[in-house]
């Protein structure tokens, strides 16, 4: 039997070669494990979309239970709008560096961030499961009032798993979701939250829309299209590897990444909800 927390990848061996398949899995774990650079502060703010002048950015770090360390990096609001806060997480073997454009312009907008880096994917084995703890331990060291979970690819699965597992969560915010072993599905039968998904065009590294099912089956659920979206396009900043691995319709386009974060942020801030609004 299949490990139900084994990545889908974006491919079957049916669907491509498994030359075509090796590929794609070298280049994954490339990109995982390439490192390029810290993920300090200053880093971060160069790299990201928006001025920082109103967001304050500063690393963390905690320990999973499997004892490996998680890398985060905290966004806070100098002019936080919200006790709520967000855990937003990167793809398959991605980091949470290309999340760092859409973090700060949530943070601009007065409402906290979470990024983080997953420790225990391999390249063999996803761990959406234990992903999803992981996101559930950092959003508990937040102590915020309603916590939304949010990820790209493989890491809104793990988004839609912490999302049905936490009481604290008030909804989950999908980046073009990639299921695998129909987990997402599962989870999403019995999902008591609202679930908003941005979704691309189909191609490999989405696994020709796969996440689109999960919507089928959310009580509580809807799904915007991106038109023309590829799967790159869903992160800011996207890099080299992941448009020569992954570009669907083009090469990736400024225009519809500026599109994409702004859809997130209105689907983040229609979860957080009045209620959850901070005094100021």
């Amino acid at each position: 039997m299949k490990s139900p927390d084994r990545p889908h990848l974006g491919l079957t061996m049916n669907a491509r070669p498994p030359s075509a398949f090796l590929t794609l899995l070298v280049a994954l774990a490339l990109a995982g494990c390439a490192g390029l650079h810290r993920d300090d502060p200053a880093t971060v703010a160069h790299w990201s979309l928006r001025d920082t002048r109103d967001v304050t950015i500063a690393r963390g770090a905690i320990q999973s239970e499997t004892g490996c360390g998680l890398d985060t990096i905290r966004f806070q609001p100098r002019h936080r709008r919200t006790r709520g806060a967000v855990i937003l997480a990167p793809g398959f073997l991605r980091d949470q560096r290309s999340l760092t454009g859409l973090a700060v312009a949530l943070a601009g907008q007065g409402i906290p961030v979470v990024t983080l880096t997953f420790c225990n994917s391999r390249p063999w084995d996803g761990r959406p499961v234990r992903n999803a703890l992981d996101m559930i331990a950092v959003g508990r060291q937040l102590e915020a009032t309603g916590v939304v979970y949010a990820g790209f690819s493989a890491g809104g699965l793990a988004a839609l798993i912490a999302g049905r597992l936490d009481p604290q969560a008030v909804g989950i915010v999908t980046l073009d979701l990639v299921d695998a072993h129909r987990l997402g599905v599962g989870m999403a039968r019995a999902l008591n939250r609202p679930l908003v998904g941005l979704a691309g065009e189909p191609a490999a590294c989405n696994a020709y829309n796969n996440g689109l099912k999960v919507f089928t089956v959310a009580p509580r659920a809807r799904i915007t299209p991106i038109q023309g979206a590829s799967h790159c396009d869903f992160e800011s900043p996207t890099d080299w590897l992941c448009e020569s691995v992954c570009a669907g319709v083009d090469d990736g386009s400024p225009a519809r990444r500026r599109t994409i974060i702004a859809a997130a942020m209105t689907a983040v801030a229609d979860l957080i909800g009045p209620a959850n609004h901070a005094r100021r």
